[in-house]
């Protein structure tokens, strides 16, 4: 995307999914690359079932999911203590800097939206130290 281009409206239609560097895959819709975004980055993450990524963060930059399809967890927190289970229908919210987890330990893939405060969404991802090949043992019985 040309940098000194006038800003429009545009349509962006996912083009191949691609590997990000925390092991999940994508399809990019919004972005610097794609509409030459200044401070929003918008893409479909599809996990599949047994899928999950390495820990990381996003330095300095704000995410916000919605679940489409599935159910994914998500370990966060210092040391991976904290667990969320997202569920279709539900919005989650990644503060800036905050390392998570994300997997899908479901029979379905888990597919949502995600929006993130920076344009090259890549570039301020950071891994972390993986504590292990699969995450710990997840109670069901928990429906947060």
């Amino acid at each position: 995307m040309n940098d000194n281009a006038t800003p429009t409206c545009r349509v962006v239609r996912p083009g191949e999914p691609v590997v990000g560097k925390q092991g999940l895959t994508y399809e990019v819709g919004v972005s610097a690359e794609t509409v030459g975004a200044r401070a929003i980055h918008m893409q479909t993450l599809t996990l599949p079932p047994g899928a999950r990524g390495t820990p990381h963060k996003h330095e300095h930059h704000e995410t916000a999911i919605f679940a489409i399809e599935g159910v994914s967890g998500c370990w966060y927190g210092e040391d991976l203590r904290e667990h969320a289970r997202i569920h279709a229908g539900d919005y989650f919210y990644i503060p800036a800097n905050m390392p998570h987890l994300p997997y899908n330990d479901g029979e379905v893939p888990f597919v949502a939206v995600i929006a993130r405060t920076d344009p090259n969404e890549q570039e301020g991802v950071v891994l972390l130290d993986d504590p292990g090949a699969t995450p710990p043992p997840v109670d069901h019985s928990d429906a947060s």
